[in-house]
C-alpha cells in the first residue's frame, strides 16, 4: 500500500480548489476525492433542482460570526 500523497492533496486543496487551509483539514478524504474526480471529469448533466433543494435542505450553509472584542 502506497502512503498517502500529502504534497498532492494540500497542493490540489489549496492550490487548484483556492480552499482556505481550515477548509481543507476540515475536509474528508472522500469530499476530497469527489472534489478531484469531479474536476477531471466532470457529469455531463446538472443535478435536477429538486435534488439540490433536498441537499440545501439537510445541509444548510451557516455563517459563524465571530465575537468581537
Amino acid at each position: 500500500m502506497k502512503p498517502f500523497p500529502w504534497y498532492a492533496a494540500i497542493g490540489f486543496g489549496l492550490g487548484v480548489l483556492k480552499l482556505p487551509p481550515e477548509s481543507f483539514w476540515r475536509m474528508t478524504p472522500r469530499e476530497l476525492a469527489l472534489a478531484i474526480r469531479a474536476l477531471r471529469r466532470p457529469e455531463t448533466e446538472p443535478i435536477p433542482r429538486e435534488t439540490l433543494d433536498a441537499l440545501a435542505a439537510r445541509f444548510p450553509d451557516s455563517v459563524h460570526e465571530e465575537a468581537t472584542t
